[in-house]
């Protein structure tokens, strides 16, 4: 009997691993220390959902840089595949694909990742792995084939990592846009009774277990 792979747990330390890229060999998550990553696989290279997701990223990648945040691409398609797709997306579309991709050809990386489907054959799914400066995972995502993913709900989801990791608070849904307390932040919830009976008086809030505060 095959004994089942152990997946990353948030919170865990990435898996080190050595991959062949576009931009050459790398070492994940060694080669990114100090930096954050988003990690991403795609189900096959020459693909209309995969290709409006690199445009998407690619439109973006300024604005990840600016947090301190790289991409990298990764599907089960060989080096040569890839950079033939990423040329054609540059001779086609006008996009120049500026973040590796890895060419995870024997699917080391896709199965101990989790990113193989069973039902799917070797295609990769849409997997997301956030990876903070540190080399801990902190964030996953699953899409299916059939449904292409939100690049700006990535970028949130990273600044929003970033932003309670520096303040130590917790952020609401949608936020920075949240119906209820807009771009404020959670405090976390007293721990003790008499924390709990001060808090109200310290903070904003509509109960002791429900604070919020801004952050300029």
């Amino acid at each position: 009997m095959t004994t089942p792979l152990a997946l990353p747990l948030l919170g865990d330390a990435f898996p080190s691993m050595e991959v062949k890229t576009t931009h050459g060999m790398k070492k994940l998550p060694d080669d990114y220390r100090g930096k954050w990553v988003v990690l991403f696989s795609h189900p096959a290279d020459y693909t209309p959902v995969c290709t409006t997701e690199f445009v998407a990223f690619q439109k973006r990648f300024d604005e990840f840089r600016k947090i301190n945040c790289e991409l990298i691409g990764l599907s089960i398609d060989q080096v040569f595949s890839h950079i033939k797709w990423v040329d054609w997306i540059k001779d086609n579309l006008n996009v120049d694909i500026e973040f590796p991709v890895v060419a995870d050809d024997r699917g080391h990386v896709a199965e101990s990742l989790g990113m193989l489907h069973p039902g799917k054959g070797s295609n990769t799914v849409r997997a997301v792995f956030v990876i903070d400066p540190k080399g801990n995972l902190r964030l996953m995502l699953y899409y299916p084939q059939e449904v292409g993913r939100n690049m700006d709900e990535i970028l949130r989801a990273v600044k929003a990592l970033q932003v309670s990791d520096a303040n130590g608070v917790a952020m609401p849904a949608g936020w920075p846009n949240n119906e209820l307390i807009g771009d404020r932040v959670i405090v976390p919830p007293a721990q003790d009774h008499e924390t709990a009976k001060k808090r109200t008086a310290e903070y904003d809030g509509f109960d002791w277990w429900f604070c919020h505060k801004s952050l300029d």
